[in-house]
């Protein structure tokens, strides 16, 4: 299946970045293409090079696992959406555990933001303005257009290419490395970014803000604390300014339009201050760096920044394993903030970090029973029931998650261990398979495909799916491979 070369160059379209990129992706540039005329990508190649870029991102970058800041994204990214110009369209959110500034749209609609984003914005509000934007320029159709161009590339090179650029946003010498590799001498690629998107993605994406119930202001006022931060760095421009050019008539145009509508106050969410102070802890390698930042804060702002404070204060030190300290600010939040799952989870996982695991395990089932709809809960539920020796339970509730849920790593990762754990081997190593498919590893799927096969007394109906996977799997190692 084909794909035009420009496709590729998305991921570097709508990518917002504090990382400089090497000089030849510098000078990338792309003839205008006009309006759209041609025969557009199908639903279902989008979808299959959506899912295809994101494999590839899993294999370069650090991709969030942790189910509850995953939760959290996709909770801001669904309101959004929902109160989008294309509320149908499937869309995925996630994060990037890289400290740079950055979000981008990829194909297929998978939205990706860097932690260093996140812990950067002040306000809720601003957070969502960067993802209303990006999700502009999915609606927008501003994707479509690089699908156009006369040359035309394989999903495994137009994969392998995008995702190059992308982490040459954010590590210029291995974007550089791979984009060479990627190309395999073929003709250098153009990319430009065109000042009408962007409008265009500013005047959409803040339309959708304030019809999700977010500050339309904090666009302006996020965009132009960035600008005003680099001011003076010299050649170290952020490509947030390269590939988004913040003028400062942009920035007035965008406030213009923000002041249309009327003035209120827009409180952020408990959820986006602990997700931003996880994120901290998360993202910092001194574990005592992230210990003294939340312990300076105990006593500042109001009780609610002061709670929040204490449970970052808490997550630092459970990360350097004193748990009894712990345990002990995690029992007083959960007293305090009895609806909030943060809390109850963190003291579920401090049960964990305990072996207390019975205790572990009844805090995540209450958790789950009083939260159903958190994805993030049911996932530390089922890692708890494996703790605690109940493989089928486990197995079980990860059938009962929802379609989308189950094309994760971490689905696949936790039902080959419950597999295992039910001493079906075979089993274990198909969905050992999947999980290292889904994460951009396909020779280490294939190696567990033929560990299962190995196993005796394979029914009929495993062998046949066994046969299936292999020869998709070797399909598209050897395509990888065979055009870069």
């Amino acid at each position: 299946m084909l794909f035009n070369r420009s496709l590729i160059s998305s991921a570097l379209i709508f990518a917002l970045s504090t990382s400089n990129i090497s000089a030849d992706i510098d000078k990338i540039q792309l003839p205008d293409i006009g309006d759209s005329s041609g025969t557009l990508i199908s639903p279902a190649q989008e979808i299959e090079l959506g899912e295809a870029f994101f494999r590839s991102l899993h294999s370069q970058l650090a991709i969030n696992q942790d189910p509850e800041i995953q939760h959290y994204i996709q909770t801001i990214g669904k309101n959004l959406v929902i109160n989008s110009d294309n509320p149908g369209y499937p869309f995925h959110f996630f994060v990037v555990l890289e400290n740079d500034i950055n979000a981008f749209a990829g194909p297929g609609g998978y939205i990706g933001v860097n932690s260093g984003l996140i812990l950067t914005t002040e306000a809720e509000s601003e957070l969502a303005s960067v993802m209303a934007h990006e999700i502009a320029h999915v609606t927008q159709r501003h994707l479509y257009r690089a699908f156009e161009a006369a040359s035309r590339l394989s999903i495994p090179t137009a994969v392998a290419t995008l995702a190059a650029i992308l982490i040459g946003t954010q590590s210029p010498g291995l974007g550089q490395a791979a984009i060479v590799a990627a190309q395999a001498g073929s003709a250098q690629f153009q990319i430009n970014f065109t000042r009408e998107n962007e409008e265009e993605a500013d005047r959409v994406g803040m339309q959708t803000l304030a019809g999700s119930q977010y500050d339309p202001r904090s666009m302006p006022t996020f965009f132009e604390r960035l600008q005003q931060a680099t001011r003076y760095v010299g050649q170290n421009v952020p490509e947030f300014l390269r590939t988004h050019p913040v003028t400062s008539s942009r920035i007035s145009d965008s406030r213009g339009r923000a002041e249309t509508y009327p003035y209120k106050q827009f409180p952020d969410s408990m959820a986006y201050q602990l997700a931003k102070a996880k994120l901290r802890i998360l993202t910092t390698e001194d574990p005592k760096q992230a210990l003294a930042y939340f312990q300076n804060r105990l006593t500042l702002g109001t009780e609610e920044q002061r709670a929040i404070s204490r449970y970052g204060f808490g997550l630092a030190l459970l990360n350097m394993q004193k748990l009894e300290e712990a345990e002990t600010i995690f029992l007083e939040l959960v007293k305090n903030y009895p609806d909030q799952p943060q809390f109850l989870t963190a003291m579920a996982r401090t049960a964990q970090e305990s072996k207390n695991f019975p205790k572990a395990l009844s805090l995540y089932e209450k958790a789950s029973k009083q939260f159903p709809d958190n994805e993030g809960i049911k996932f530390e539920f089922i890692r708890s029931l494996l703790k605690t020796g109940n493989p089928e339970l486990a197995k079980k509730n990860l059938q009962s998650l929802n379609a989308k849920v189950q094309k994760s790593p971490l689905f696949y990762e936790l039902i080959a261990e419950a597999y295992s754990e039910m001493k079906q081997p075979a089993e274990s190593h198909r969905y050992l398979a999947e999980y290292y498919y889904v994460s951009g590893q396909s020779r280490e799927a294939i190696t567990q495909i033929r560990l299962a096969q190995k196993e005796k007394n394979l029914s009929f109906q495993l062998a046949s799916i066994l046969n299936e996977r292999l020869k998709f799997f070797i399909s598209e190692f050897e395509a990888a491979h065979r055009e870069r």
